[in-house]
């Protein structure tokens, strides 16, 4: 009797837990429909949408927190949907990723596009940190800015453990210039003379979202949008190798950490060491997931819908995160954020038109 009272209690409190969360969610769910409306407005007029649903999302849910201070009860569905929806997200995109896509695209253009990512998140990182920016916000300023935007941030935010403050403004201010590398990249075609595989590989290599890469590179061609969109899907792909190198080096600074803490105590015991300790679990699930698709384990109808929700699940995270976000915060590092971030796209743009000359 004592056991089966004790086992009720543990139901009633995870019950509890969950029915604690739903306020926060339901209003994260709010802030998620109006801003895939708006996204979907954008695809009706424009086409393409300039500003994604999940940029809206966390500037709506900032303009929300700035007129309304949500009160106790619905913080606790708010941090769930900023942090464990966002890792679920994050572990279903691993189904949409294919290893052979990447040895299609030819051993050249790929190492160049690898070369081209770790330049520019050194370079990056390195300009943040010269500007002030905490080391977290330079990681999330330095992957938004070489792999692909906001997708990047949100992917590298749970690894790093970046708090709701650093996510908001480092998307906020690239997602700004997201939208102007869209409208004025084409200018560029002749005033610099590219053809239409050049210009592909220039948008796929310097555009931040690939439905951005697209609305760049439709008014050129057909080519050009099949090479950018290549070019920006493999650029994509290094965010795997990135966020798994990320974890890693999380994992051995928290161990360093933690010795040192017991150095004083003497020598710690040898413990075998978990990869789940190493790397995050959802950083694993996005490793098997995006195997199984490899190995065409993982059926092609399955694919979109898969897609689908991991694509809701990030808007409804960024939403959360608006909501925490406390604007006055922002405004203390907002120059200094649309300096690196300004900078480093201008050093990207540089470096990738350079790199487009080798390639007729």
């Amino acid at each position: 009797m004592p056991q089966q009272e004790q086992d009720q209690g543990q139901k009633q409190g995870v019950l509890r837990r969950v029915f604690l969360l739903i306020p926060g969610i339901l209003l994260c769910g709010v802030v998620t429909i109006v801003s895939l409306g708006i996204q979907a407005a954008e695809e009706r007029v424009f086409e393409h949408p300039y500003i994604e649903a999940l940029v809206v999302a966390i500037l709506l849910g900032m303009a929300v927190r700035t007129a309304w201070e949500p009160a106790e009860r619905w913080r606790s569905g708010i941090a769930f949907s900023a942090k464990q929806l966002l890792e679920v997200a994050v572990m279903l995109l691993g189904a949409s990723i294919s290893f052979a896509a990447i040895l299609a695209s030819g051993w050249l253009l790929i190492g160049a596009i690898a070369l081209t990512v770790v330049i520019m998140l050194a370079v990056s990182y390195g300009l943040a940190r010269l500007l002030g920016l905490k080391a977290k916000l330079a990681i999330l300023i330095a992957c938004g800015n070489s792999i692909c935007g906001n997708s990047a941030i949100a992917a590298v935010a749970p690894v790093i453990e970046a708090d709701g403050d650093d996510i908001a403004s480092s998307i906020s201010f690239t997602a700004i210039l997201g939208v102007l590398m869209v409208l004025g990249l084409p200018l560029l075609i002749p005033l610099l003379k590219l053809t239409a595989t050049q210009y592909g590989i220039l948008a796929g290599l310097t555009v931040y979202a690939v439905p951005q890469v697209l609305a760049a590179t439709v008014p050129a061609g057909i080519v050009s949008t099949q090479i950018g969109t290549l070019v920006k899907l493999v650029r994509v792909l290094m965010l795997g190798p990135i966020v798994v190198t990320l974890s890693l080096l999380v994992a051995r600074r928290r161990k360093a950490g933690t010795e040192a803490g017991t150095a004083e105590e003497g020598p710690a015991k040898a413990a075998a060491i978990s990869p789940f300790k190493l790397v995050p679990w959802f950083i694993i699930g996005f490793l098997v997931l995006a195997a199984l698709r490899s190995f065409q384990l993982v059926p092609d109808i399955a694919i979109a819908p898969v897609t689908k929700t991991a694509a809701i699940l990030t808007v409804v995270s960024m939403a959360a995160l608006g909501l925490g976000v406390d604007v006055r915060v922002l405004s203390t590092v907002g120059g200094r954020v649309t300096a690196a971030v300004t900078l480093s796209l201008m050093l990207l743009l540089a470096l990738s038109i350079g790199l487009v000359h080798f390639f007729k």
